[in-house]
């Protein structure tokens, strides 16, 4: 597919399997609830348990979280932050707290995403509390059936990206 037509798709609030710097995701238009309920409906996951996104750029982190971290320490690269938002009401379907988890991968397909200017979910591609996903051919056919893109990028390196929280690491639920 190309650039273009992703960026399109991403507008549309198509879901779409994808690659990142650690294993494959599951996202759509992070600013689109349907397509953001529908991902939590595809994982299984508690209504209520925040998602994280990828941020379209540095800038977008700053004007819309505290930031008590150097971004450019972590971005981009294989670090999730959890950052306070300004307005507690921000993508408040993504969560319903004051923080959300901020990513920018270091995968070429994060910068066609990007492009889209846009907020984009990205949760492991897996039922909640299964095995994270390092190649297409590992994705149930539950999941499958209810995708509208497949970015395959071939196999990945595999781990979950790092936490960070208050400048530390912290560990995964």
């Amino acid at each position: 597919m190309e650039e273009k037509e992703i960026i399109k798709q991403i507008t549309k609030g198509k879901i779409f399997i994808y690659p990142t710097d650690t294993i494959y995701g599951l996202g759509c238009d992070a600013t689109n609830i349907r397509s953001v309920n529908k991902i939590k409906e595809i994982k299984q996951r508690d209504l209520n348990r925040p998602l994280s996104v990828i941020a379209p750029s540095a800038q977008w982190i700053k004007e819309n979280f505290v930031v008590d971290v150097d971004l450019e320490k972590y971005l981009p690269g294989p670090y999730t932050m959890i950052l306070k938002k300004k307005n507690p009401n921000f993508l408040f379907h993504v969560s319903s707290t004051d923080l959300l988890g901020v990513r920018i991968p270091n995968h070429e397909f994060t910068n066609i995403i990007q492009k889209a200017g846009l907020p984009f979910i990205t949760t492991s591609v897996n039922l909640s509390g299964e095995p994270f996903i390092k190649e297409i051919s590992e994705v149930s056919h539950d999941i499958l059936e209810h995708i509208d893109h497949i970015i395959d990028y071939g196999p990945l390196i595999g781990n979950p990206s790092v936490l960070i929280k208050d400048g530390k690491e912290v560990k995964r639920e």
